[in-house]
């Protein structure tokens, strides 16, 4: 089962990431606290294959890089999108060239994927959020009902039927996936 906790409202942000980090990670939003619900199997094979299809796009040319399960603050939230991708110039570095710990932009792309029991609102509203504050693409993807919603610019989210190409990082021009493509990623059948 899962089940989505709230807390009462902190003082800050900053009173959130004083905190000790959970398992599942929570979130900061609007001032309440919730926790993400515990990946079940078809969240988790979605979000590693989806992220490493990615990365085998973006890496090579360095183009884009997608995280799983990395916390941005940024607008006065604090989120963990299933995905975050950053084109390769805006990944956060530190002087070492490594990844900085504290992600304080928005991805480019962000992607999540319900979970059975999750708020679809809440999750809808964190990807346009996201987008308000310069995220370029946010997908929906329901492994349930094998249902996609694309979310670009400020134009209204579309749902994606089983043989459209989706659109991805403007930067991964050349890459093309459709929404069986995407659910394919669940099979084990032909690996």
């Amino acid at each position: 089962m899962i089940i989505l906790s709230q807390s009462p409202p902190l003082q800050s942000l900053d009173d959130f990431l004083n905190l000790r980090e959970t398992e599942p990670a929570c979130e900061y939003i609007d001032g309440q606290i919730y926790q993400k619900p515990m990946p079940q199997g078809k969240h988790s094979k979605l979000q590693i294959e989806l992220a490493s299809a990615i990365n085998h796009q973006g890496k090579p040319s360095k183009l884009a890089y997608a995280f799983t399960e990395l916390r941005v603050t940024f607008g006065g939230r604090s989120l963990v999108p299933d995905i975050s991708v950053f084109e390769w110039s805006r990944i956060p570095l530190d002087e070492k060239g490594e990844i900085e710990n504290q992600i304080k932009i928005a991805p480019d792309w962000v992607i999540e994927i319900l979970s059975p029991g999750q708020n679809q609102t809440r999750v809808m509203d964190k990807i346009i959020f996201c987008l308000k504050q310069g995220t370029e693409l946010g997908w929906f993807i329901d492994p349930q009902d094998r249902l996609m919603m694309v979310f670009s610019g400020d134009r209204l989210p579309s749902v994606k039927a089983e043989s459209d190409i989706l659109p991805v990082l403007s930067s991964l021009t050349d890459w093309e996936l459709s929404v069986n493509q995407v659910f394919d990623l669940l099979s084990f059948k032909g690996i």
